[in-house]
């Protein structure tokens, strides 16, 4: 029984540790942004879509990129997610299929 101890102690500490992450959140979607997408370096090449970062107490836009698939995974655009407190930003992932 005392070692399941030590394991089960790390785990609801990293539990505590994830769900007080801070959750920025604001009142109003910031504008969508457009701009001119490069053209790929080559036809392996996928756009990966902008991600607004939270930075001096404010989203700001940082532009997309084009990369290279990742075996096994397909990117997963980032998006807005309405929250009863306000619009908080899930950012752009790779995800596992």
């Amino acid at each position: 029984m005392k070692k399941y101890i030590l394991p089960f102690a790390f785990v609801a500490m990293l539990v505590s540790l994830v769900s007080c992450a801070p959750a920025y959140v604001v009142r109003e979607r910031p504008r969508e942004v457009v701009y001119a997408r490069p053209a790929p370096p080559s036809r392996e090449h996928i756009w990966i879509s902008g991600d607004w970062v939270w930075t001096g107490g404010r989203y700001q836009w940082h532009e997309g990129h084009w990369d290279r698939p990742h075996r096994g995974s397909r990117w997963q655009e980032g998006h807005w997610q309405d929250t009863p407190r306000g619009y908080r930003w899930v950012p752009g992932h790779w995800q596992r299929f």
